[in-house]
């Protein structure tokens, strides 16, 4: 089974999971979008399975520092273009895995998916 965790490389969140990950013996390849980027097939799949909303990081500094006309009239097409140009506008961490993708990290969520 193939495990990708989708992030950013210094998150605090991403440090969590990965040390939850490597605490339970799970194998998984790290993706840094920051660095690597991300294409457009894995932001429309994340927001088929997840929604855009959830996909979407508002709370994070590179979403609060847009103008407000970038921030109007959000949808799905606004949104992957944003995360598209500034990947730090998804949520960390994205997990790719068993044929599912989880956004955000909650260990009871991960030891049910891996359990």
């Amino acid at each position: 089974m193939t495990i990708t965790i989708y992030g950013i490389k210094n998150c605090d969140t991403m440090k969590k999971v990965r040390s939850w990950l490597d605490a339970e013996g799970i194998d998984y390849a790290f993706h840094d979008y920051k660095s690597a980027g991300i294409d457009a097939a894995h932001l429309n799949a994340w927001c088929d399975a997840a929604g855009w909303e959830t996909v979407l990081n508002r709370a994070g500094t590179t979403f609060k520092k847009l103008d407000e006309t970038e921030k109007a009239d959000l949808n799905r097409e606004k949104a992957i273009g944003l995360m598209s140009a500034q990947p730090s506008m998804i949520k960390r961490p994205v997990l790719e895995a068993k044929g599912k993708i989880t956004v955000g990290f909650k260990p009871d969520t991960y030891a049910t998916l891996f359990g």
